[in-house]
């Protein structure tokens, strides 16, 4: 399963997965950036993890819905 987040850049909002230097998507608000990175995700397994401007993560999304580890039991 390959993380990304969404952290705030300078000026921008970008998606950068995990390890990478650069964001692989870009956008000028966090509700653009969350926009794009839904459909970006789409199809792929992944960990989506959204930061507020202060760099604490505010949110965690897991694609596809199914993936998400929470569901299961034990």
């Amino acid at each position: 399963m390959d993380n990304y987040h969404i952290t705030k850049k300078e000026s921008a909002w970008g998606l950068v997965k995990e390890g990478a230097q650069r964001a692989s998507k870009t956008a000028p608000t966090k509700a653009e950036i969350t926009e794009i990175a839904s459909e970006f995700l789409q199809g792929k397994t992944a960990s989506l993890k959204i930061h507020k401007e202060d760099g604490t993560i505010q949110e965690e999304r897991t694609f596809p819905r199914a993936a998400d580890p929470r569901k299961t039991k034990g």
